[in-house]
């Protein structure tokens, strides 16, 4: 699956590239996506475009950035790291793009590192958290996102808090899932909060009763959820329908089409709480989001929901390094004038870039969710 922008023109003559970065030319700048936008996952990268989009989009009505259009090719992955590494590849070498954007989960984005270090390719804003993609710096990545380990904090001080001292985790049996758990037991630890149990859930799982059951038995004060996309219904459905009390706590990338995921529930999404780290793409009184729903309007996108903000965010902050890299667009440019940007808010939105520091936002906040899907505070 190959999609390019609405909002994307043709690529000039060759001769413009031969004077500048691949992707780049006298009047467009040529980014990349390999993301999931098929199976169960495919809310993931679905949503997230389309927030890019929508941004690009009002960016490129206006004339672009220094009079460059920016151009978004985007390749299905459908969730495995090794098309992903093949897409990059592609995108890389065949497609010359300038930069690498909006990638998607732990293990996709670790298997296109490689191919984006060996090219000078920047990485931007991959929708993951990971902690060891942040404790490790790499000048070619940038993060927009608050990463897991400040949600799981977040989640495991909220139940420490409230006097919960233990835990259960269902964990996504994936590099995601594995890597988070271990972050997520170190925190527990440092909260003296016991993790009771711990166990694996495949992602193309349909039954969570075996699962559910052995939860069920360990009798936890609360069960965190270490997964993201369609598994997360599965999980929440056979544990609420075994008569689990406990309250469920999950990560912003759990439920992503929550409309949908409490008409299937049938009212058992009622209840979670999750991690968010954006605002609600419903709080017109936060900048960043009126703008956003104002160009989601104005192109006629029907997509609306926390990922599609994110993405809106990550392309709003991705456009300053591309504004402050100059006319001269290079990729060291765009690194420099990335780092440049200090602390800043972007609608109100707060992140934070240095030459030792590309993680972005620390933003993060729990929300539970209602009856039909709704979140509230």
């Amino acid at each position: 699956m190959v999609a390019r922008s609405a909002a994307a023109v043709m690529i000039p003559a060759v001769s413009g590239f031969a004077r500048a970065e691949n992707g780049v030319s006298d009047n467009v700048i040529r980014i990349g996506q390999s993301a999931v936008f098929s199976g169960p996952a495919k809310d993931f990268g679905v949503d997230y475009r389309a927030g890019l989009q929508v941004c690009f989009g009002r960016i490129n009505k206006g004339g672009g950035i220094h009079g460059r259009k920016i151009e978004l090719i985007s390749y299905d992955d459908v969730y495995e790291p090794a098309k992903t590494a093949v897409n990059t590849a592609k995108l890389i070498d065949e497609d010359k793009v300038f930069a690498l954007i909006g990638y998607v989960a732990t293990g996709n984005l670790a298997a296109a590192m490689p191919l984006a270090d060996k090219a000078g390719v920047p990485m931007f804003a991959p929708l993951v958290g990971t902690t060891s993609f942040r404790t490790s710096f790499n000048r070619n990545l940038f993060h927009v996102r608050a990463g897991y380990d400040l949600e799981l904090r977040k989640i495991i001080s909220h139940l420490s808090t409230i006097g919960i001292g233990n835990i259960a985790v269902v964990f996504q049996d994936s590099a995601f899932g594995k890597s988070n758990l271990a972050t997520c037991e170190q925190l527990a630890a440092d909260y003296k909060v016991q993790v009771v149990k711990a166990v694996p859930m495949a992602i193309a799982a349909t039954d969570a009763k075996e699962i559910s059951a052995t939860l069920a038995g360990a009798r936890p004060g609360a069960v965190v959820m270490i997964m993201a996309g369609r598994m997360v219904e599965v999980f929440i459905r056979d544990y609420r329908a075994g008569g689990a009390a406990a309250p469920l706590y999950t990560l912003s990338v759990g439920i992503t089409d929550a409309p949908g995921s409490a008409e299937r529930l049938q009212g058992k999404l009622e209840g979670l709480v999750t991690a968010s780290i954006v605002p609600p793409p419903q709080s017109l009184s936060v900048p960043i989001v009126a703008d956003y729903q104002r160009d989601r309007a104005e192109a006629g996108e029907k997509i609306d929901s926390y990922t599609a903000l994110e993405g809106y965010i990550v392309a709003r902050v991705f456009a300053e390094g591309l504004r402050r890299a100059g006319r001269t667009l290079t990729r060291e440019a765009f690194v420099a004038g990335m780092e440049g940007i200090g602390n800043a808010r972007f609608g109100e939105f707060p992140v934070t870039y240095g030459p030792r520091n590309h993680n972005g936002s620390t933003f993060v906040d729990l929300e539970m969710y209602k009856r039909d899907g709704r979140l509230q505070r």
